[in-house]
């Protein structure tokens, strides 16, 4: 991956969990204080966990004041447009899952990057997307998405990390990233949509 495509993905996946976090804080009546702080942690929250993984400190958003100042401009902008914004649970949703594929992705990226084994890369991809919105919903005092049983949500970064992998082999690298996020987006809007669950002993 060139490093302005990986920075370019970055960066949306960065707009991307900032609005996701700002709103479910915006849900639960917090002050601007405190929609930026869990817009913040649910952007960096992923990356942070995987940097500190594989050994990568200072971690990605200490090395770049430029990531700090994208999630305060974000955050920002996710607030004056609240009084616009009929439905907060869609935003968040759509946001939330656009978020999930690109980080996944990023996460992914890191590791293969690292050298590490395409399994461990998975992991970290999945760490990636789901960890900024386990520490956005303990920070509202939700049950984060990942362990409720009516999400599908750890699962379609795995499904997408898994296709990933392996289209890498047989197409253009830009083109089995994108259709890769688009895979993990579409699993995820699709579970929701029609209630997919995963079983239970």
């Amino acid at each position: 991956m060139a490093l302005n495509e990986e920075v370019v993905i970055e960066l949306l996946g960065t707009v991307a969990f900032t609005i996701s976090g700002a709103f479910s804080a915006m849900q639960k009546r917090l002050d601007v204080f405190g929609v930026l702080v869990i817009g913040f942690v649910t952007a960096i929250g992923g990356g942070t966990l995987r940097d500190v993984l594989i050994g990568y400190t200072p971690v990605t958003w200490m090395r770049n004041i430029n990531d700090a100042l994208i999630i305060l401009g974000t955050g920002l902008i996710a607030i004056f447009f609240k009084k616009y914004i009929k439905n907060f649970k869609t935003t968040l949703f759509l946001f939330d899952a656009l978020g999930l594929g690109l980080f996944t992705i990023v996460g992914m990226q890191k590791g293969l990057d690292a050298g590490l084994n395409p399994v461990v890369c998975i992991m970290l991809g999945t760490i990636t997307g789901c960890f900024g919105g386990v520490l956005r919903d303990v920070l509202l005092n939700n049950i984060p998405m990942i362990f409720r049983r009516k999400e599908i949500y750890a699962t379609a970064c795995i499904i997408g990390g898994i296709f990933y992998l392996g289209s890498m082999q047989f197409l253009d690298a830009n083109i089995a990233r994108l259709v890769a996020i688009v895979c993990i987006c579409g699993v995820r809007i699709l579970a929701v949509v029609y209630a997919w669950k995963l079983p239970v002993r």
